[in-house]
């Protein structure tokens, strides 16, 4: 009796001290109004609102409440939500499992699917938006044997499909480098290369260092290498070198590879089916179930915020992370944890369209300027000039009547002097 008790004791005390923990904050059907707990996709808009993809409905959070979207209570095609993405106008291009793709701009709800527009298909993994604004948009067809895509391009009034080259695999995955390529991930077909509907380079296991032709997650860092989650692991793709990481050459917890994010500081944050790793480079940090608040260890989808958390898709429902404490609020974010040095941190996101936040901590009181110049150091906007008080801040930079190009940010706190480059793709 008392073995069992001091068991239960232990499995209460370590549920508790991880329920408790100010890093994590986890949200489920029994604490939410999450439909359900299994969560595809997360997107995060302009104004900071979490918009999380499930198989039964979307949910928007705000930080506050929660508004929930089915295809019974909205314009949504289906309830199953595949993938999300926002525009520079704050759009939501919503991807389904059969329905089609919907526009939402707030109010207004636009469906496009086989019967009312040239997508090939109905099914809707990936949509990509390039500094044009057009969609890329990855169509599947799960009923065929075997299973085939194609993409299509929508600039909001015309189309244009892909040809035969686009029609042998399902497509998962899509990213855009900083040059406007198109790099589309494949079930079976590898990896793609595509600019303007014309495909010149096709990737696959046997004819360049990727691992496997089954392709689930890419994303581009800040350097333009490509990032790219498989089946037998990830690899890392430079433009001329291949690095491949997997369970028995790193501290990769799990060779599949579902996706990928990556922080203002350049730290991979990367989903498994067996939990969630922090890659900064050098150094592999992996949280499970086990050691951490991490509600379920198959991790589908990241997406990170202007304060840094890390909102985490997983099984078995949305989990929240960040190193020190989540940040709950802007008052939280200015007041919370006096630094102890002066940072300034890479922008989020970069590449960007139309606005990025800036984060930056000032260790003590003092005038702090914050400026953006443009590549030939002429000033274009001052975002901050002003007395501040020792603290951890955020800056909205919006460049909506700025030409697409590199700018720089810099940071000026007492003889503290710290410049960075972010870039607009309109």
């Amino acid at each position: 009796m008392k073995t069992f008790l001091l068991l239960f004791y232990c499995i209460f005390s370590f549920s508790a001290l991880y329920a408790q923990n100010p890093d994590w904050i986890n949200y489920t059907t029994s604490n939410s109004p999450l439909p359900v707990s299994s969560i595809n996709s997360i997107a995060i808009d302009n104004s900071g609102n979490k918009w999380i993809g499930t198989r039964s409905g979307l949910a928007k959070f705000d930080g506050t409440t929660w508004t929930v979207y089915t295809s019974s209570n909205s314009g949504l095609p289906i309830s199953d939500v595949l993938s999300i993405t926002v525009d520079g106008s704050g759009n939501k291009w919503i991807g389904t499992g059969g329905g089609g793709f919907a526009k939402y701009d707030g109010t207004t709800w636009t469906v496009y699917n086989t019967s009312n527009s040239p997508l090939p298909y109905n099914v809707i993994n990936p949509i990509a938006i390039d500094n044009s604004g057009n969609k890329w948009i990855g169509t599947n067809n799960y009923l065929s044997d075997p299973e085939v895509g194609r993409i299509a391009e929508f600039d909001g009034l015309n189309w244009a499909v892909s040809g035969s080259f686009l029609s042998l695999r399902c497509i998962i995955s899509i990213a855009i480098d900083i040059s406007g390529n198109k790099w589309i991930g494949t079930k079976g077909g590898g990896l793609l290369k595509v600019r303007n509907m014309d495909t010149t380079w096709f990737y696959t296991s046997s004819n360049s260092g990727l691992p496997t032709n089954d392709v689930k997650s890419i994303t581009v860092d800040g350097s333009d290498n490509k990032w790219i989650g498989t089946s037998v692991g990830l690899a890392k793709f430079d433009g001329t070198t291949w690095t491949i990481y997997n369970t028995s050459n790193s501290g990769l917890p799990d060779n599949l590879v579902p996706s990928i994010a990556i922080d203002s500081s350049g730290n991979k944050w990367i989903g498994t089916l067996g939990g969630l790793a922090k890659f900064d480079g050098t150094t592999w940090t992996v949280y499970t179930t086990s050691n951490s608040g991490l509600p379920d260890n198959y991790v589908f989808s990241i997406a990170i915020d202007g304060s840094g958390n890390k909102w985490i898709g997983t099984d078995g429902g949305l989990a929240v992370y960040k190193e020190g404490g989540v940040v709950t609020s802007v008052k939280e974010k200015t007041n919370k944890n006096i630094p102890e040095e002066f940072t300034l941190f890479q922008n989020y996101p970069n590449p960007f369209n139309p606005s990025t936040v800036i984060s930056y901590q000032i260790a003590s009181t003092g005038k702090v300027s914050l400026k953006v110049y443009d590549i030939l150091g002429r000033e274009v906007a001052t975002l901050v000039n002003g007395m501040k008080a020792a603290g951890n801040y955020t800056a909205t930079f919006n460049a909506s009547k700025l030409p697409s190009g590199v700018y720089f940010y810099r940071l000026q706190a007492g003889t503290y002097s710290n410049t960075k480059k972010l870039l607009l793709l309109k």
